[in-house]
């Protein structure tokens, strides 16, 4: 997520005595002070670029109980600015909200955030797939000629993107990089970046599922390089169950691409007024992310 920030002023949100800092199309984050953040998950879903006009059950509690599982599983490599999840240690102002934050929420540590996306790619798939086609290359990254669509790579690609004046993700080689964060920053994130896909990806192929490409994002704090936002979701990754892998064709995944398929069937022209999902459409990919979790984690949500 890369919402624009926002002056920590008063704003009328569903928390009013809170002081939003930032709304992305699916979290809202709240400023406590100078050093704290409050990071809440909605069960807003977005397509093609906007919100649609209604949520997916469980969906925000979802992408942060995942988020929470990668920050310690990962916590070895990197180290994370969550500080909590437990809404009885969070400040007083805010617990008084606890009934709407449990299981969605985390009190994290402010980052300085770095603007640009560490994106890791496993398999060819998805705009790699079409530039492939098109040069050969992704992201000026030279690769073997002959690639099947979903193929995997030799070795994962790192190819970073930064966010375009309209928002849109915009893929950028590691030389860009390097004159927006330095040299060294870029190197270190880079080496950061695959390391922890590649420990991620060897344990969810052991739970079933195929981390194709994800997308993590990372600040500075005290703590030095800090891995921050979502980490490993179905919103920020692309998982495929492995079960179901076949290379020459696009695959199932744990994604919302039932949603975007559902707007292509009933040729939403992708303007606004953003449609409502049917409720069987929604319960579906709540399901979707709930089995997520659960192929992850080896826990059933409580729902």
């Amino acid at each position: 997520m890369s919402p624009k920030l926002l002056d920590p002023v008063l704003l009328q949100t569903d928390f009013p005595d809170l002081q939003l800092h930032a709304s992305g199309k699916v979290r809202d984050v709240y400023y406590l002070d100078n050093e704290h953040l409050l990071f809440v998950a909605t069960d807003r879903i977005s397509a093609f670029d906007y919100i649609l006009a209604s949520g997916i059950p469980h969906k925000g509690r979802v992408l942060s109980q995942i988020s929470l599982f990668w920050f310690d599983f990962l916590s070895d490599i990197v180290p994370n600015h969550v500080i909590t999840a437990d809404v009885e240690r969070y400040p007083q102002v805010v617990r008084k909200y606890a009934d709407r934050l449990n299981g969605r929420s985390m009190l994290v540590r402010r980052a300085e955030m770095f603007p640009v996306e560490c994106v890791v790619r496993g398999y060819i798939s998805g705009s790699a797939w079409k530039e492939y086609k098109a040069t050969g290359k992704v992201c000026g990254i030279d690769l073997p000629s002959g690639l099947k669509e979903s193929d995997a790579f030799p070795e994962p690609i790192f190819t970073p993107a930064t966010k375009a004046v309209s928002g849109h993700d915009e893929n950028i080689s590691f030389e860009q990089m390097t004159k927006i964060v330095g040299e060294e920053t870029a190197t270190r994130l880079r080496d950061i970046t695959l390391k922890i896909y590649r420990k991620a990806a060897a344990y969810a192929r052991e739970r079933g599922i195929i981390i194709a490409d994800t997308k993590f994002e990372f600040g500075r704090t005290a703590k030095g390089i800090t891995l921050a936002d979502e980490v490993l979701t179905p919103d920020s990754s692309r998982f495929w169950p492995a079960d179901k892998y076949a290379p020459g064709r696009s695959q199932e995944s744990y994604d919302k691409q039932y949603v975007r398929d559902y707007l292509e069937e009933i040729r939403w022209n992708k303007q606004p007024p953003a449609p409502a999902l049917p409720a069987e459409v929604a319960q579906h990919t709540s399901e979707k992310y709930l089995e997520a979790y659960f192929q992850l984690t080896g826990r059933k949500l409580d729902v």
